[in-house]
């Protein structure tokens, strides 16, 4: 067999592992599933008659709820690689000559697979409560393909992290800015109403153009230069993350 082949054998099976993982851990896996929902439930019920967006909120807020979905699945990405690091797991996979890509890669697709079936949730609440996004089959394809590629770059980022983290808990805690950047974005408020000093960052950091996109995709609203932005900061993430996750397990392996 050759080695392309072992190392794919490898993928599948570290894949494997980790959605079994997934889903023994119940808690874990319900606040992943559930928190976007409650979030957005809250945004629109409680904040949503107090901001004008120019139309109803739940079509304005959706997009940014679905980037916090990717950051809650991040955390789990991060405290299940830092898991992996500090209970012995990862010298025994590497006594069966298991490569570095596939260990981390199967956390990574196991955090996609996760963030997948929490968007769905996300969009069916979202279209039940009033959200009626556009039905053009390349609008949506689009749509998927800029927020896989967003998935793809914060999960890696996130198994970067779990590899710094030296326990669980601090994994959790580095993956709070990946949390973190919806809020000062277009994800909840217009931009241009942030306070000046705060809209340069909402402007120029990678969560904005990837909401952009997704709501102009989804709403079949103009897109501008927008998937072009996001996907160079996606792309550039990625390669970051996934060149960094190597350094920092060859220097955990030794």
């Amino acid at each position: 067999m050759s080695e392309l082949a072992v190392r794919g054998s490898q993928t599948a099976v570290m894949i494997g592992r980790c959605v079994r993982l997934s889903r023994r851990n119940v808690d874990a896996l319900l606040t992943s599933l559930l928190l976007p929902v409650m979030l957005m439930l809250v945004f629109v019920y409680l904040f949503g008659g107090a901001i004008d967006t120019g139309s109803a909120y739940v079509t304005y807020v959706v997009p940014g709820v679905l980037l916090l979905c990717a950051g809650f699945g991040a955390a789990g990405t991060a405290v299940s690689v830092t898991t992996d690091m500090t209970n012995g797991m990862i010298e025994r996979l590497r006594t069966m000559d298991v490569g570095a890509t596939s260990i981390i890669g199967g956390h990574v697709v196991a955090s996609i697979a996760r963030n997948t079936v929490s968007t769905v949730l996300v969009l069916a609440v979202a279209v039940a409560i009033g959200f009626r996004p556009a039905v053009a089959p390349l609008r949506w394809l689009a749509a998927a393909g800029v927020l896989l590629l967003f998935l793809l770059a914060v999960s890696w980022l996130s198994a970067a992290f779990g590899l710094l983290a030296r326990t669980p808990e601090a994994a959790g805690g580095y993956t709070f800015l990946v949390m973190f950047l919806p809020y000062p974005s277009s994800a909840f408020v217009p931009v241009e109403t942030l306070p000046r000093w705060l809209r340069g960052f909402a402007e120029h950091q990678p969560v904005t153009p990837v909401i952009e996109s997704l709501r102009g995709l989804l709403l079949d609203l103009p897109v501008g230069s927008a998937p072009v932005r996001a996907a160079a900061w996606c792309l550039g993430m990625l390669a970051v993350a996934v060149l960094l996750s190597a350094v920092l397990f060859r220097r955990r392996i030794g």
